[in-house]
């Protein structure tokens, strides 16, 4: 078991936004966590990353959390951040290097290992041919590729992303989906906030739909995306189908108001 969570709480601003989530990730899951707008999947990421106060227990394999450093955790966890906000002008390879800060010892020079868990992290991302390029000056996209590089040349058992598709174009997006579905299909696993209900049922080996705050559904993409399912929590009607690829679903329209949609 890489991840074990029980009863997770988290307060801000005085409104409970985490309300006793319970859950575990075992090596090889991909995870897509779904919900509406506010249901606390961001939260809950920064959580499981000591970034936000929260009650309850996480352990990271044999280790409880609360007792493990933040070199320790990052040697566990990855995160990709939901900004993609980049502060100094440094060069994407430089940038994309940071990622191994946990690996070596105060400002030692990059090893060899290093040096590959970098080239390949900006060629599995196809960043490469940006390594010179200032990182303050790519497009948006470019910059949400180069800090999900950074987050694989971590090499960590666990990958936690926040919206990781959001602003790339149809074949990144599809590119990322296969590179999270790779590292679980090699014993490691992602944990990846998905907006995209169509990437989330054709790729994740599981969903975890929160609303409010709880979890409602976890489960195969399958049993969690049902038309009742998407009714209750999104007030949506979709097109659900089934491929080679597994299934597909496709929101088309808000439920009419007399079917007792959301308001």
């Amino acid at each position: 078991m890489l991840l074990d969570v029980q009863n997770l709480q988290a307060t801000l601003g005085g409104r409970s936004v985490l309300n006793g989530l319970s859950f575990s990730v075992m090596p090889g899951e991909f995870i897509g966590l779904i919900g509406p707008n506010g249901a606390g999947k961001s939260t809950l990421l920064r959580a499981l990353l000591d970034l936000t106060p929260c009650d309850g227990a996480v352990a990271l394999g044999a280790l409880d959390a609360a007792y493990v450093g933040p070199r320790e955790r990052a040697l566990q966890m990855s995160y990709v951040a939901q900004e993609r906000e980049v502060a100094w002008a440094v060069p994407v390879e430089m940038l994309v290097a940071l990622g191994r800060s946990p690996h070596r010892p105060g400002f030692a020079p990059l090893t060899d290992a290093d040096r590959i868990a970098v080239e390949r992290a900006m060629q599995r991302m196809e960043v490469d041919n940006l390594r010179d390029r200032p990182a303050t000056e790519l497009s948006g996209g470019e910059k949400a590729r180069v800090l999900i590089a950074r987050a694989l040349a971590q090499e960590t058992p666990l990958l936690l992303a926040d919206e990781p598709a959001a602003g790339l174009d149809p074949s990144h997006q599809i590119a990322l989906m296969r590179l999270f579905a790779e590292l679980a299909a090699n014993g490691k696993s992602v944990v990846a906030s998905l907006h995209d209900l169509g990437l989330a049922a054709r790729w994740c080996t599981r969903l975890l739909l929160i609303d409010a705050g709880r979890i409602v559904a976890d489960g195969p993409p399958s049993q969690v995306l049902t038309p009742q399912t998407l009714r209750d929590i999104y007030g949506v009607e979709a097109f659900f189908g089934e491929t080679s690829g597994g299934l597909v679903v496709q929101p088309l329209d808000l439920v009419a108001a007399d079917t007792g949609a959301r308001s």
